[in-house]
């Protein structure tokens, strides 16, 4: 491993180098963030192609979720904990490999891909994931083998979602909605389970002081990687998004359409949905490493997810401000 982390370390001195590749970088790391698909996944769910929305925010929380249980098992480092000697551009409090970008870029921009169909569709998404990746490489948050590996389990859960959403689909259309609901929540604690014990085999692990003395210096987060917080977000709105799909198909469906003015009110309202419900449990429910705070954390996000797909296209409806589309609005 000290072969990894040597060579590594070689290559982040060497691209960091070029400095004026910093910007371009932050900009890129940004198209692999949390952030960018908190904004972009509702804007395509509620204003352009809900089956569309629903399938990337499925599988872009699978793979997040995989993601988490797979860094506290692996339980690598940081290249700016590891080393002194890069520049930390940009700081995370969790393990290092897999790298979260790296693989939530090949799902998204896969996808997307994929839905396109076309041969530059399939170029522009290898480009954009090859720049998310080596983006993490500069900015010394990964090292290259967590951005290879991020990569490898993006392409497995890519594929296996090429392979079997529509086989999938067509079975749980089949289902009664309780028993919908069951699955989802089955799929939903499966989740949570793996996590749990990523999470109890990690619970007791002590970051080399060498590792929290470099990771200081780059100041917040600091690293705090043993945590069940990231699983059951992943968790809560996986449960709540699939819920929610199963529930406004049952009434018909969702499918955006109308004029662009409506769709940008849509997202608004929506977004201030996901605000109220975000910040204001944040304030109610209890915070921590309780089972009481756990599943109160869990409900949070399941209520966000069941929001985004299910309450807010039944209150887009309800008020007319996006009409029903009668060309179709099945999701499942």
């Amino acid at each position: 491993m000290n072969f990894l982390f040597d060579s590594g370390i070689r290559l982040i001195l060497l691209v960091q180098n070029f400095s004026w590749l910093e910007a371009p970088m932050r900009f890129f790391t940004f198209l692999g963030s949390e952030y960018f698909f908190l904004f972009a996944l509702p804007v395509i769910y509620w204003c352009i192609d809900s089956a569309l929305g629903l399938r990337i925010g499925v599988s872009l929380l699978f793979t997040g979720g995989l993601n988490d249980i797979v860094k506290m098992a692996l339980r690598g480092p940081r290249p700016y904990w590891f080393s002194a000697q890069v520049k930390a551009l940009s700081a995370e409090a969790s393990f290092g490999v897999p790298s979260g970008h790296a693989q939530n870029a090949v799902v998204v921009w896969g996808t997307l891909a994929n839905r396109f169909g076309k041969v530059w569709a399939w170029i522009a998404a290898g480009a954009i994931i090859f720049l998310i990746g080596f983006s993490r490489i500069f900015l010394a948050v990964h090292f290259p083998h967590d951005v290879a590996i991020g990569w490898i389990l993006g392409a497995l859960t890519l594929w296996s979602f090429i392979a079997l959403w529509d086989r999938g689909a067509v079975w749980v259309k089949q289902k009664s909605f309780v028993q919908q609901m069951f699955l989802a929540l089955i799929v939903s604690l499966v989740m949570v389970l793996l996590g749990a014990l990523a999470f109890y085999g990690a619970r007791d692990y002590v970051l080399p002081q060498e590792w929290m003395t470099n990771a200081l210096r780059a100041g917040d987060p600091l690293p705090a990687p043993v945590s069940m917080d990231a699983t059951l977000t992943s968790a809560g709105v996986l449960f709540g998004l699939l819920v929610g799909a199963a529930w406004i198909t049952r009434r018909g469906g969702f499918q955006p359409s109308g004029p662009l003015g409506m769709r940008v009110l849509a997202f608004v309202v929506g977004l201030i949905g996901i605000l109220i419900l975000y910040l204001g449990l944040k304030v109610i429910f209890p915070d921590g490493d309780s089972l009481a705070a756990y599943f109160f954390r869990y409900l949070r996000y399941a209520l966000i997810g069941f929001w985004i797909s299910g309450g807010a296209p039944w209150l887009f409806f309800h008020f007319k401000i996006v009409r029903p589309n009668p060309w179709g609005g099945n999701l499942i």
